[in-house]
């Protein structure tokens, strides 16, 4: 479970789809609030990524897409800090 989750803290794959989902998201903020398109994209992606490799996948889908909803979580939360120290820097 451990090594699952930090193979996936550290897919470049994933990283990128929730940094341009972060810049969709803040882009759009005033029309579509800012939590719920995170919350939707994180869960999608924590999806979309075990479906489209799953013939080279060693753990249980769903465990799988459980643990990429807290590996991207964390992912997210670090680049909403980075964001918002960036954003207090710049003010």
């Amino acid at each position: 479970m451990g090594d699952t989750v930090l193979s996936q803290l550290t897919d470049p794959f994933r990283i990128g789809l929730i940094f341009f989902l972060l810049l969709t998201a803040l882009r759009t903020r005033a029309n579509m609030g800012l939590w719920m398109p995170l919350a939707m994209g994180v869960v999608f992606i924590a999806i979309l990524i075990p479906l489209t490799t799953a013939a080279a996948a060693t753990v249980n889908r769903f465990e799988a897409i459980g643990l990429g909803i807290v590996s991207n979580g964390l992912i997210l939360g670090v680049m909403l800090a980075g964001w918002s120290i960036a954003r207090k820097i710049r003010r």
